[in-house]
């Protein structure tokens, strides 16, 4: 019996059957009062169902037993749904109910799957099973086999294997990974698919894995045959969950050892002005990983986050739940306003009334929603490096002084791509590995911590140490994108550095996120050229992201189907662009295109036609015109038609225009733009006084150049009165600029004092702080002022005695400056900047450290291997009252230097260490 309206013959049909538990078909569930299934991608379906007991099939519900949701299409064969067998486990009903109705909630057969957990093994590391460099499918196929073997879920059944998915794919992921006992197999399923690792189903009790995005990530939204929902056939109900909650367009991220940084969002929608985040990350330590997981987070924040659900009509549509599409595929469906666009089914929701139709809802995410989840899933394996801790609590080998360390196992080295506050994209890395517990020779070992080495181009000389860490996992940026690289690791053992693990060779990734596209063009067509005109916002209304480059202006003939446009202009930002050379009366299709600084491209903007116009017949080009008679109707548009301002002094042949052609009064005071006739359109004694009218000549009439050598009489000079304008003012020597809109004003003006002309340019004299230069006889002073006339920020000053260039927030406790005088002294104030990494081109290092007893040296790297030799200058201080000891520096080369000491009194005592290193071209 199917669940449909009695007396017609579904087009999609869909019913329950009962199965014994890991055994046979029973029979149909013929009579549910309704029922309401809901089938998500990678996670556990449900089944809610309602039941009288006096219906046939009661009996099979009243026992545990497995249901499942099969469907036909068109009277056809039956099939079970993937995700669709479901475990009677749940029931609840009231004795008293004359219907006999029965309630019951089964959760998918994928339920099961935390019954089966990872028991412990002799071969624990830190309390964790370790699963080194391996693929997904040997870390299942071994928790499966495991359970299999202690008779664990005897109805399970897998289609994949350790080396390939359930579609005959080999496994694209490689993982690090420790697991805890007592993990269980379904928690690893959602955990490996949160992280992108696989994506998985249960049809019936076969479990199936895929390779993440690939046979339950199909693309349906485009190609010769897409599936596409539409409003009134496929779907009748279309509700949307939008919210801005989560909405930042500035985040500051605080890492380890006062790392600090702070990234913002222009592209981000901001209603309110600015909203600011923060994010606490511990392990982090380079800015660069800082700013890739900030630019994470601001990407994931930088809209409102829209879910949308679309109720299906199945009966009356073209396209069909489980037959047509599935959920992870990505589908064209009504999104925003109802607008087509690509959309990925994140849970199909089928249910059974009790009138007996069949409906349902998709739950549809956008590609926006979609990327979030990636860049969530990237930041989660940047932080946590899916590798559990190094050591194995067994008790130290004897002695570890000069031991060698084994090489760690397990090296995973992951790359990515994050932009700088300039919008330019360097590479990253975050490497993993799992902790050395032993010598070379397998004795248990204590280490110290770990290096992480690299070389560019590989097999170009030594590896140089670029991080140091004590956990097993490290991270380091900045890179050159698209420069390859040999990435290691080893251990250390109080100065002894281990064997180094390698890996192969890397290619350090650029930035490959396309720009949003940007808002449509407006095409305007006048004299025989196009004006393309951008407002420079994106196709949402917000501003274009820090990486933005330009806009290509692309243009195609749309009668021509070969013609697929090319670029004929391009715009840096807002603005407008001229396309000339264009046939009259022509369609032409112009669209924009953004681009950002690594090349990549945006989708296209809104498509414009248009047509160039001629002013007139083309037979008349070239002749006198008469406007009343030649100029082709509705040829101009309102806005360029021959009105005040439209004819300029440029267009006019010089001298082409005497008294004889000008009826008398003919030409007033409006009918003359600011300028359009100077004194080289003009024919000598052509303009008397009886061809003035009283009061038509105003300032806005007069051009430039006719006042030039004339003497102006008082004190201020405007452009405009209000708006973006210029104001000249003598009584205080000073010319200021205003922007549209605003009362704040940029100065350049002149001090008189002392019968010295000094310059001084200013910005921003309405806000708190400000950038001058200021210039006299004695001194050239640039920097940043704070409101109060004192410095707040870079400064430098050049002048006869003495040359300064610093920085200073406004108090001594900032500063750090360095001043040269006439004395051919130099003075230095602030404290000198201890590093963590250096780059290779440090003049100089700096820093100290402490060491504590029991140690005969201490060996301090530089970061990169530095581009020339480094002389080491260096000091040890040791606490004792009397210090017996001697030390020196023992070894330097360009990756770092040692210095070495001896026992005092018998003992290696605590030291502290000072030192600086200069870069010189010496051999030394």
């Amino acid at each position: 019996m199917q669940v449909i309206i009695p007396g017609e013959r579904p087009r999609f049909g869909v019913r329950l059957v009962a199965h014994a538990p890991n055994g046979p078909r029973l029979g149909l569930l013929g009579a549910p009062l309704s029922w309401d299934a809901g089938l998500p991608l990678n996670d556990v379906p449900s089944l809610e169902l309602t039941y009288t007991a006096h219906a046939q099939g009661a009996a099979w519900l009243r026992e545990p037993c497995e249901v499942a949701l099969e469907y036909s299409v068109d009277g056809g064969a039956w099939s079970e749904a993937a995700n669709g067998r479901f475990l009677r486990i749940k029931r609840s009903g009231d004795a008293t109910d004359q219907t006999g109705a029965q309630r019951f909630s089964l959760p998918g057969w994928a339920w099961m799957l935390r019954k089966l957990v990872l028991y412990p093994s002799l071969d624990m590391v830190d309390g964790k099973r370790q699963f080194n460099a391996v693929r997904v499918g040997r870390i299942l196929t071994t928790l499966i086999a495991e359970g299999s073997g202690r008779g664990t879920l005897p109805g399970l059944v897998v289609d994949f294997t350790a080396t390939h998915d359930s579609a005959g794919q080999p496994w694209s992921a490689e993982l690090t990974i420790g697991l805890e006992p007592g993990t269980d197999l379904l928690q690893l399923l959602i955990n490996l698919s949160e992280q992108g690792v696989c994506d998985w189903q249960m049809t019936g009790r076969v479990l199936q894995v895929y390779n993440e995005g690939t046979a339950l990530g199909r693309q349906l939204a485009a190609g010769p045959a897409p599936v596409e929902l539409i409003l009134g056939r496929d779907i009748d109900q279309a509700p949307d969950d939008a919210t801005l909650e989560d909405a930042a367009s500035a985040i500051l991220v605080v890492g380890e050892e006062g790392l600090r940084v702070e990234v913002t969002n222009p592209a981000a929608v901001a209603p309110w002005g600015r909203w600011e985040a923060f994010q606490q990350q511990g392990g982090v330590k380079d800015e660069g990983t800082a700013r890739l997981l900030a630019g994470q987070a601001l990407e994931r924040a930088s809209r409102e986050r829209v879910q949308f659900t679309r109720q299906i009509k199945p009966q009356q549509a073209r396209f069909l739940p489980l037959v047509d599409y599935r959920p992870g595929d990505t589908i064209r469906a009504p999104g925003e306003e109802g607008k087509p666009e690509p959309l990925r089914i994140r849970q199909i929701t089928l249910s059974r009334g009790d009138d007996g139709v069949v409906g349902g809802n998709l739950t549809l995410n956008d590609r926006f929603l979609e990327r979030e989840i990636k860049l969530a899933r990237q930041a989660a394996g940047i932080l946590n490096g899916g590798v559990s801790g190094g050591g194995n609590g067994g008790d130290p080998g004897g002695d570890n002084e000069n031991r060698v360390p084994a090489a760690p196992t397990g090296l995973l080295v992951n790359p990515a791509a994050y932009l700088d506050d300039e919008g330019y994209a360097h590479g990253q890395i975050t490497v993993s590995w799992v902790g050395v517990t032993s010598d070379v020779n397998g004795t248990p070992l204590t280490v110290d911590g770990y290096e992480l080495v690299g070389q560019t181009p590989p097999g170009t000389g030594a590896m140089r140490v670029l991080a140091t860490t004590t956990g097993t996992s490290v991270s380091y940026s900045p890179l050159e994108p698209k420069t390859r690289w040999q990435f290691g690791v080893r251990a250390t053992n109080q100065g002894t550095r281990g064997v180094v693990a390698g890996t192969a060779v890397i290619t350090i990734p650029d930035d490959e996120t396309p720009p949003p596209g940007p808002s449509a063009p407006v095409v305007d067509s006048r004299i025989g050229i196009f004006r393309i005109t951008w407002d420079g916002f994106t196709s949402a209304g917000t501003g274009m992201p820090t990486d933005f480059a330009r806009v290509l202006i692309m243009m195609r003939d749309p009668l021509d189907l070969s013609d697929e446009g090319q670029q004929v202009e391009w715009l840096e930002r807002a603005g407008t662009a001229v396309v000339p050379g264009q046939p009259y009366s022509v369609d032409r299709e112009f669209w924009l295109v953004a681009i950002d600084r690594s090349g990549n491209l945006s989708g296209a903007s809104a498509h414009v036609m248009s047509q160039a116009k001629p002013l007139v017949n083309s037979d008349m080009i070239g002749e006198i015109i008469n406007g009343a008679e030649h100029i082709i109707t509705g040829s101009i548009p309102a806005n360029a038609k021959i009105v005040a301002g439209s004819i300029t002094g440029g267009l006019i042949q010089a001298l082409a225009i005497d008294a004889g052609k000008i009826a008398a009064n003919a030409i007033s005071a409006d009918k003359i733009v600011a300028g359009a006739i100077d004194a080289a359109h003009i024919k000598a004694n052509a303009v008397t006084a009886d061809k003035i009218a009283a009061g038509s000549i105003t300032a806005a009439k007069i051009d430039a150049d006719a006042l030039n050598g004339k003497v102006i009489t008082g004190p201020v000079i405007r452009s405009s009165a209000t708006g973006r304008r210029f104001v000249l003012d003598s009584s205080t020597l000073d010319l200021r600029f205003y922007p549209s809109g605003s009362s704040n004003y940029s100065r350049v003006y002149a001090e008189d004092s002392g019968g010295e002309a000094a310059v001084a340019i200013t910005t921003n004299t309405s806000f708190s702080q400000r950038a001058e230069l200021r210039v006299n006889s004695s001194l050239i002073r640039l920097g940043m002022i704070s409101s109060g006339g004192g410095q707040s920020g870079g400064g430098l000053d050049i002048a006869s005695s003495y040359a300064r260039y610093g920085y200073s927030a406004g108090s001594s406790s900032t500063e750090a400056s360095i001043l040269f005088d006439g004395a051919g002294k130099w003075t230095m104030k602030g404290r000198v900047w201890e590093f963590t990494t250096s780059s290779a081109y440090e003049t100089i290092c700096a820093g100290s450290g402490v060491v504590s007893s029991g140690y005969v040296g201490v060996t301090i790297t530089y970061g990169p291997y530095m581009a020339g030799n480094m002389g080491p200058v260096a000091v040890v201080r040791d606490g004792a009252t009397t210090p017996n000891f001697y030390w020196c520096l023992d070894a330097s080369s360009p990756s770092g230097f040692s210095i070495g000491w001896s026992s005092g009194g018998g003992v290696y005592s605590g030291k502290a260490f000072y030192f600086w290193s200069f870069r010189h071209p010496g051999s030394a």
